[in-house]
C-alpha cells in the first residue's frame, strides 16, 4: 500500500461509453469488499476534478443508485479531453496526499493511459488504468469495453438504413462511423448483412485511405448492378495524400483532436458531382457511442469486470498497469509503457485487398463482441 493511505479515488478520461458506468460500479463494489481500500472517491470531470478536490465520496452511494448506473450511459462522474501533464503531476500528488489517496484508477483510453503512466512514474501511488474505447484501438487488450455496444450500434443502423434503401432506393446512401484513425467500429457494420447485397455495400477503412476516384468507380459498379448502394465510412477516413476529401477540420492542427466535421456531406456531395447519381448522407455521430438500447450485454458485463479485477490488481500490489481482456473476457494485466499513447489498428490482411470490405477473419473476430444481429425478412 502507499503510503498516502488507504483510500483510493477514479478518473474518468476521454469519451464517454454506453458502458462506460459499468466499470465504475465494479470499482466500487471491489473497493467495498476491499480490507485495503478504505474509502473511495470519484473525480468530477476527470483530471479538473483531480486538481482541483472535486471530489464525489463513492462510499456513500445506495445499492439501488449503484444499480442504476451501472446500466446508465455516459459517465455519471463526468469526463474531460484535458490531458494529464507533467505540470500536474506535483499539485495532484499532493492533493492525494492530503486526502489519504494510495491508489489511483484512471479509465480511458489511449491518451487516458498516458496520463496514468505518467502517475505511476513518480512512485508515490498505485495506479492501475481501466481500458474504455469504442474505438477499440487499445494495445494489449484482445478488445475494449465499450466497443461492442457501438459495433452492435452501428450493425443495427446499417441494417435498417439498408432496409429503407432496400424499399425506396435513395438511390445511394453514405453513412459516417465513429472513428478516428482506427476502423474496427466502421468494419462491424458487415455484421448488418444476413441476405446477399444486403448493406452496406462498401466499407472504407482509415487504415486503408481510398482515392475520390476509387470510392465514384465503387459506388458506380455496385448502382449498375443493384441500383442502389449503401456506403459506410469511418469519420476518420483521408484519401491517400492525408486530405479529408475536403471537409471541414475540427481543431486543426491538434493530432489527438483533429477530425473531419461534415465528412459524410462532403463525401456525398463529391459523388454526387462526379457520378450524377442522387446520394445521401447520415451521420449518427455520439448516439452510436452512447445509445443504452443498443449497449451489449456481454460488453456491460467485461467493462464491469475490468473495474472491479482493478481493484484485485492494486490489492496485489500491482501498478503502472492496465486492465486486459482476453478473447474470452477473461482479464490480465499489461504494463502501461506497452500501451500508453499507442494504437491497434485493423491489420491489413482483416480489410479486403480492395479495400472497401472487412474479410471473414474481421467478421470472425467482431461478431461474438457485438452479438447477433437480427436478419430482417425480404420476399
Amino acid at each position: 500500500m502507499s503510503e498516502f493511505g488507504d483510500g483510493a479515488i477514479v478518473v474518468h478520461g476521454g469519451g464517454p461509453t454506453a458502458v462506460l458506468n459499468a466499470s465504475l460500479v465494479g470499482i466500487i463494489d471491489a473497493c467495498r469488499a476491499s480490507r485495503q481500500f478504505r474509502r473511495l472517491y470519484g473525480a468530477r470531470d476527470g483530471v479538473h476534478g483531480l486538481l482541483h478536490n472535486d471530489w464525489i465520496d463513492l462510499g456513500a452511494l445506495s445499492p439501488d443508485l449503484l444499480a442504476q448506473i451501472r446500466r446508465a450511459p455516459g459517465s455519471v462522474l463526468g469526463s474531460t479531453r484535458k490531458p494529464f501533464e507533467p505540470a500536474h503531476l506535483a499539485p495532484a500528488l499532493a492533493r492525494c496526499r492530503e486526502q489519504g489517496i494510495g491508489a489511483v484508477f484512471l479509465t480511458g483510453g489511449n491518451g487516458t493511459m498516458r496520463s496514468a503512466a505518467l502517475l505511476h512514474q513518480s512512485g508515490a501511488v498505485t495506479v492501475v488504468g481501466v481500458p474504455k474505447t469504442v474505438d477499440n484501438d487499445l494495445l494489449g487488450t484482445h478488445h475494449c469495453p465499450g466497443f461492442g455496444s457501438a459495433a452492435r450500434f452501428y450493425a443495427h443502423a446499417l441494417r435498417d438504413i439498408g432496409a429503407d434503401n432496400r424499399a425506396l432506393p435513395s438511390p445511394v446512401t453514405i453513412v459516417e462511423v465513429i472513428g478516428r484513425n482506427a476502423g474496427w467500429v466502421v468494419g462491424a457494420t458487415a455484421l448488418a448483412r444476413s441476405h446477399p447485397d444486403d448493406a452496406p455495400h462498401l466499407i472504407y477503412f482509415p487504415e486503408c485511405p481510398p482515392t475520390l476516384a476509387q470510392i465514384c468507380d465503387d459506388v458506380q459498379r455496385v448502382y449498375q448492378r443493384l441500383g442502389r448502394v449503401v456506403v459506410a465510412v469511418c469519420e476518420g477516413l483521408r484519401d491517400p495524400q492525408g486530405n479529408p476529401f475536403g471537409a471541414d477540420l475540427d481543431r486543426p492542427g491538434n493530432r489527438q483532436h483533429e477530425l473531419a466535421s461534415n465528412l459524410a456531406h462532403t463525401l456525398a456531395r463529391a459523388v454526387s458531382h462526379a457520378t450524377g447519381l442522387r446520394v445521401r448522407s447520415e451521420k449518427p455521430g455520439l448516439l452510436g457511442r452512447s445509445c443504452s438500447f443498443a449497449a451489449s450485454d456481454a460488453d456491460a458485463l467485461a467493462s464491469y469486470r475490468c473495474g472491479f479485477d482493478a481493484v484485485l490488481a492494486a490489492e496485489r500490489g500491482e501498478s503502472g498497469v492496465m486492465i486486459a481482456l482476453t478473447a474470452t473476457a477473461e482479464t490480465t494485466t499489461v504494463p502501461l509503457e506497452t500501451v500508453a499513447g499507442l494504437e491497434r489498428l485493423v491489420p491489413r490482411n482483416w480489410i479486403s485487398p480492395a479495400g472497401n470490405d472487412a474479410t471473414p477473419e474481421l467478421l470472425r473476430y467482431l461478431a461474438p463482441l457485438a452479438g447477433p444481429i437480427e436478419a430482417l425478412p425480404i420476399l
